[in-house]
């Protein structure tokens, strides 16, 4: 059986409302979750000597949420990943979303779910965030009703996502944790072994949009079936790191998708979803610059991201798994985090 307990975290500014903390614990993990964004700000999980450490990057504090930062923790929407050019069109209309990373729409745009405060009501074994995306919110068709629910069970921690439309609307929500399995602040993931469970994934253009084949893994650097331990992995294919889509082989059934064992500490994170994707990103883009919980800095390739989705662009690339949601659908995902020892 999972507590859950509930605090207030902090005060969002100008009388913004409050945000709150529930943390919920089981025998073998304890995860903090915030209504901002609907943000896990901390995850602890026992190595094989039943030493507990905090295995997401993230900050102690509100404020560090609300700085200029890489999505820690939070919930991505309406559509997380990329969208070309911030450009679509839903049965022969044209929409135009905000360019917040030059020079396509990422992660729902300027102001996305992860900015908001949701309304949490909590559960026996977790809690459950809504919030209601008014038509037209960074430039999406339709209002959006949506309800992100955490429950803890064990090793595990369950994340599904529900969502209703008003008029037909692309959606694609995931959580963009930072994991660490050595323990948050450690320098590195270098020592991690990935296994991804993808037979092809997409290739990408120099801004990061699928260019629309969908390549096979084989021979490749892609080719994640078998473990690999990440920092030798990144040198012989002398990669700068990861940032791209792999394309899962399972139906909308719960279905295996990515294992990371850390063995120093003994860690191990297996992650199974009912989405056709995931974006296995290797935090390219941190640079030491965000001071994080503890005093840790969080340079390049100090956390990896297992961010469950449908392909990216989906919504521009009809061959790729569809992305819009009509009225009268039921958007309903889910994927488990499921931590244990090895």
């Amino acid at each position: 059986m999972a507590s859950v307990t509930r605090a207030v975290f902090g005060e969002l500014p100008s009388g913004g409302g409050t945000v709150e903390k529930f943390q919920l614990q089981s025998d073998l993990l304890r995860v903090d979750i915030i209504s901002w964004g609907c943000t896990i700000t901390a995850l602890e999980v026992k190595d094989r000597q039943g030493r507990a450490s905090d295995v997401v990057l993230g900050f102690a504090e509100l404020e560090g949420y609300l700085q200029k930062q890489p999505y820690f923790g939070a919930v991505i929407g309406r559509v997380a990943n990329r969208i070309a050019k911030g450009t679509f069109k839903v049965d022969g209309k044209e929409y135009h979303l905000a360019i917040n990373k030059e020079p396509n729409s990422l992660h729902g745009g300027v102001r996305g779910f992860d900015k908001v405060l949701w309304t949490p009501r909590v559960l026996s074994n977790g809690v459950q965030f809504s919030r209601v995306s008014p038509d037209g919110e960074e430039g999406y068709p339709g209002e959006l009703k949506v309800w992100v629910t955490y429950t803890l069970d064990g090793g595990e921690l369950v994340v599904n996502y529900r969502a209703q439309a008003s008029q037909a609307t692309p959606v694609n929500l995931t959580n963009h944790s930072y994991f660490n399995l050595a323990g948050q602040g450690s320098p590195n993931i270098y020592g991690h072994e990935v296994t991804i469970e993808a037979d092809t994934y997409l290739p990408v253009d120099e801004t990061l949009i699928p260019i629309g084949e969908v390549a096979p893994v084989q021979g490749t650097a892609f080719d994640l079936r078998k473990p690999v331990e990440l920092g030798k992995h990144l040198q012989d294919f002398q990669l700068n790191g990861f940032d791209h889509n792999f394309c899962l082989k399972g139906s909308k059934e719960k279905h295996f998708c990515a294992r990371v064992h850390h063995a120093a500490s003994g860690r191990v994170l297996e992650v199974y979803t009912t989405q056709p994707g995931v974006q296995f990103y290797t935090g390219n883009f941190l640079d030491g610059t965000l001071k994080g919980k503890n005093g840790a800095v969080y340079p390049k390739h100090s956390g990896f991201c297992l961010e469950t989705q449908n392909w990216p662009d989906a919504v521009n690339q009809p061959h790729f798994p569809p992305v819009l949601l009509r009225p009268g659908e039921e958007y309903d995902h889910t994927t488990w985090f499921k931590f244990s020892v090895a």
